[in-house]
């Protein structure tokens, strides 16, 4: 080459802002969202969020101090320490009743009528002829509220006088002598009973959509490949699709716990919980209600019966949590 003609440009380096403003290009994410898209998320979640936290957790916190307090409601408040728990354990001469009927209610539930809920959506799923008929009907209760079913059951144990269907039919079918009719709601040693077979009547259709869904769920194959092995019915269902249904299981007897627990409305709608009917739930309501305003008293109930509560209620968090790590 020839030194008259001209060498060959070399080409410049990038700068070293040109590199990070490319790299900053790169490194930009890019969301679906505007400003008025998050804002509006941020008020949707938000909103509910602070009600939630304020409506539950902060009256819960709120009621914990105040089970350490004699407050009426009016008057200044003054801390007493345990006492209210201790006139609670002690003196109180409705607690312990109270204790033993929301046993009742549980034990009542967990024998009787969470069984009859499963054995109700076991037959119903089934290959039945108007299963979805059968279906409404049981279900029929779970739509109404428990103040209208406590109200449709004490109309049926009104006594013969005030022509109670109940007692009206035994006296038809002759299983009853009118001189001497039962009193279902006034007499304390049977009004409980007749209490959970009303809570009863609901109870079963909630447990028979939840377990019928469940086995809804439950692969087609499993049933298929018992039969081949030569199992009956109630062998494929004691150990292939029970074993199967074990997240469900749990979920029923989290729900019969705590539909035990906080049973309030049936027994306050027939006679405000008196004279048998003592629940834990309304023994918070008529001593933080009454006219003799017992506020903290009533507080000291309700961490009771909410230290009660969160008992299966961590039992079935800690097993979903173990499942999931597993």
């Amino acid at each position: 080459m020839s030194q008259s003609e001209p060498k060959a440009l070399a080409p410049a380096p990038a700068s070293a802002g040109a590199g990070a403003l490319a790299t900053k290009k790169r490194k930009r994410r890019y969301s679906l969202l505007n400003r008025r898209d998050k804002v509006l998320l941020s008020l949707m979640v938000g909103i509910p969020l602070a009600i939630f936290l304020l409506l539950i957790w902060a009256m819960t916190l709120v009621s914990i101090v105040l089970s350490f307090t004699n407050w009426d409601g009016v008057n200044p408040i003054a801390f007493v320490g345990i006492d209210n728990y201790t006139q609670l354990f002690t003196t109180y001469p409705f607690f312990w009743p109270a204790v033993a009927h929301n046993i009742m209610w549980l034990l009542f539930f967990v024998c009787l009528a969470t069984p009859m809920g499963i054995l109700l959506a076991v037959l119903l799923d089934r290959p039945l002829r108007g299963s979805a008929v059968y279906q409404s009907i049981f279900f029929i209760p779970v739509v109404l509220s428990l103040a209208v079913v406590g109200f449709i059951w004490k109309l049926q144990y009104l006594p013969l006088a005030g022509n109670g269907f109940i007692d009206s039919a035994f006296v038809a079918l002759g299983w009853m002598d009118p001189k001497h009719a039962v009193n279902w709601l006034g007499d304390p040693t049977i009004n409980i009973w007749a209490v959970l077979v009303a809570a009863s009547w609901r109870h079963v259709g909630y447990i028979m959509v939840l377990y019928l869904a469940g086995l809804k769920s439950v692969d087609p194959s499993l049933r298929e490949a018992a039969a081949i092995d030569g199992a009956n019915e109630r062998q494929t269902f004691i150990h292939v699709v029970f074993p199967v249904m074990a997240p469900i299981n749990v979920v029923i007897v989290v729900v019969t716990v705590i539909e035990s627990l906080r049973a309030f409305d049936i027994a306050y709608i027939i006679n405000h919980g008196k004279n048998g009917l003592e629940l834990l739930s309304i023994l918070i309501t008529n001593s933080a209600l009454s006219e003799a305003g017992l506020i903290g008293f009533g507080s000291a109930v309700a961490v009771i019966l909410l230290t009660i509560s969160l008992v299966p209620i961590v039992l079935y968090l800690s097993r979903v949590m173990r499942s999931e790590n597993q």
